[in-house]
């Protein structure tokens, strides 16, 4: 059975029953993981997946992934720093990240994807250990208390893999820790990001994670001591940096790199262990996707790859003067272009997160959109982006009438390949850009069709 099939299934059935979008939550609304995180905002019901397209999903998210992290070998001589700049890293940042080389490519990914009428097309990839929505299996199982979707995913097989769960064992596996051993994970975020708001939420998920067997402690990087050939956390001695900081957080203030480096240098002499080090984010910004999607280098895959970029890639370029190949296969110079194809496409900045400076053709004037096109084109490393138009998905409202909405699925890969799925949504009429919990957007989560013979469950 596949997305719409399902979806479709599940729909006629709240039609008949028309429950409210308050019912179907369950306890989701009185859950303090959930509310401290989506602000009381909450898609209704989850997402569906098909087998057949969560296996073929998988399969080309895997042959994504592999291609990423090829791609200093393919395009850069095995030259990682000259990658870095590639992607549109500072120096200071080159700096602190050459120094967190992992031994091994992380298997920590969430990619974000919409679909359209063509099926799953990719926003963003992101490749670090600081990723939202790893507490969609709390909020799977609070909508599987309501009857009706109970009994649904009971008879179509459906299931959801518990993402925090997946989390812990890939943290493990990457760190060589025995589970049973209980090693102390400090969650360490970034000082301002930690005092802003983010700390009431670490301290949350760390208590959700205890629940689960770990002994993991929210902090940020300010409050880790260093002594005794140690990393400590005021009289615990740390095991594992769960690193919530970003890269970008380099560029903070004068003061940034030694802080972080202090971490880095750590975990190099292998006082802790960093989870996930720093140079995986490389993977993570946008100019990768411009380097798979670019014609240039399409001789440079095989024909299984070039298939899957062709499935789930939109059309994506590096802002720079210069012609470039359409999906038509004619050439054009690629600002000109830009300019007179606004509505069409998207400009991304090439290394932030959570979609900040990312501008929408359609939503700004051709004046502006101009400017920021000569601004990416002169010194902001940025993409453009053919824009994904995405199907709508239908959610119950307050009276149980169905709404359209726009959504984002967030598809979680780790260590044991999938690893859940986060859902966002926005009302149709909202109009919004771009699809994110900081900007207002409702969470949620996704059920796939099960394997035959496998339970429904976590």
């Amino acid at each position: 059975m596949d997305r719409p099939t399902l979806t479709e299934r599940y729909l006629a059935e709240l039609r008949e029953s028309t429950p409210t979008a308050a019912e179907l939550l369950g306890r989701a609304p009185q859950d303090t993981l959930l509310t401290t995180y989506y602000r009381n905002r909450f898609l209704p019901r989850p997402l569906f997946l098909g087998h057949e397209e969560h296996e073929q999903l998988m399969e080309d998210l895997e042959t994504l992934r592999t291609a990423l992290f090829s791609l200093p070998d393919r395009l850069f001589d095995g030259d990682l720093g000259a990658f870095a700049r590639a992607v549109g890293m500072t120096d200071t940042q080159i700096e602190v990240i050459l120094r967190s080389q992992g031994a091994a490519a992380t298997r920590m990914a969430r990619t974000d994807l919409c679909v359209d009428d063509s099926g799953f097309k990719v926003v963003e990839v992101n490749v670090t250990s600081s990723l939202g929505g790893m507490d969609n299996g709390v909020m799977a199982q609070a909508l599987l208390e309501h009857p009706l979707l109970a009994d649904f995913a009971a008879r179509h097989g459906l299931g959801f893999a518990d993402t925090a769960r997946e989390l812990l064992h890939t943290m493990y596996a990457a760190t060589g820790f025995d589970p049973e051993a209980r090693p102390v994970i400090a969650v360490a975020d970034w000082p301002s990001s930690y005092l802003s708001g983010w700390g009431a939420f670490l301290k949350e998920f760390c208590a959700h994670l205890q629940v689960l067997g770990a002994d993991a402690h929210p902090c940020h990087i300010g409050q880790l001591d260093y002594r005794d050939g140690r990393v400590w956390l005021g009289d615990r001695a740390v095991d594992v940096i769960h690193r919530i900081f970003l890269a970008e957080d380099l560029l903070e203030s004068p003061e940034a790199p030694a802080l972080m480096d202090r971490v880095v240098r750590a975990a190099a002499a292998g006082q802790v262990k960093l989870f996930v080090p720093l140079d995986a984010e490389l993977y993570a910004s946008k100019a990768t996707l411009a380097m798979l999607s670019d014609e240039n280098n399409r001789h440079l895959f095989s024909a299984g790859e070039l298939a899957a970029f062709d499935r789930i890639l939109p059309w994506t370029r590096t802002v720079r003067p210069g012609t470039v190949t359409l999906e038509s296969g004619r050439t054009v110079d690629l600002l000109d272009y830009a300019r007179a194809n606004r509505h069409d496409l998207v400009l991304k900045p090439t290394v932030l997160h959570g979609g900040s400076g990312v501008v929408l053709g359609e939503d700004v004037t051709e004046a502006s959109w101009a400017a920021h096109l000569d601004a990416a084109a002169l010194d902001r490393p940025s993409i453009l982006q053919r824009r994904i138009r995405p199907v709508t998905e239908l959610f119950p409202d307050e009276d149980g009438t169905l709404q359209p909405w726009l959504t984002v699925w967030g598809v979680f890969t780790m260590a044991r390949g999938f690893a859940g799925i986060m859902a966002r949504g926005t009302r149709l009429e909202a109009n919004v850009g771009v699809v994110n919990v900081a900007t207002g957007a409702h969470g949620g989560t996704g059920l796939y069709e099960l394997p035959p013979r496998e339970h429904t469950g976590g």
